[in-house]
């Protein structure tokens, strides 16, 4: 079986006069990503590997949830980064298995699409959102449309 957490950025700043993603968190964004991956932790809910997008508020709410869970560093990918539903599949589909279970950061409206692409089950994915899907496969490579069971969803008002 393997198992895949999406986490959405934690709230990040709208405007910094540079790139997109160079946009840092907001105070309220690192306070939310560090009770998130608490809440994860609590209920023993604790990814192997994070794989982030390329993007400064997507590294720092992996780094984040690596802190908090004990984990490596995320690795980054610039796949990630603001990718379609279909960009996505296809990092899942390439991650390593050797690993059961795997967090991927990432953006909207890449992560929502991929939520309802791989379970079936349309959310709201508000920023710092964790979704956790179980899939009946032995590789990533098999992962594909509508095999993902939503085990737990959660966000931090929610």
């Amino acid at each position: 079986m393997k198992k895949l957490l999406l986490v959405r950025h934690a709230k990040a700043e709208k405007e910094t006069g540079g790139k997109d993603s160079a946009r840092p968190l907001k105070y309220i964004g690192m306070q939310d990503a560090g009770y998130m991956a608490d809440r994860l932790k609590e209920k023993s809910i604790i990814p192997e590997l994070i794989i982030a997008s390329s993007a400064l508020r997507t590294v720092t709410t992996a780094e984040i949830f690596a802190d908090h869970l004990g984990l490596p560093a995320p690795t980054k990918s610039k796949l990630v980064y603001m990718a379609s539903e279909q960009t996505l599949l296809n990092v899942i589909n390439d991650f390593p298995d050797e690993f059961n279970f795997i967090a991927l950061v990432g953006h909207n409206p890449g992560i929502a699409y991929i939520l309802q692409y791989l379970t079936g089950e349309a959310r709201e994915v508000h920023t710092s959102c964790v979704a956790v899907i179980d899939f009946e496969v032995d590789a990533w490579a098999e992962v594909s449309k509508g095999m993902g069971k939503l085990v737990y969803f959660s966000w931090p008002n929610g």
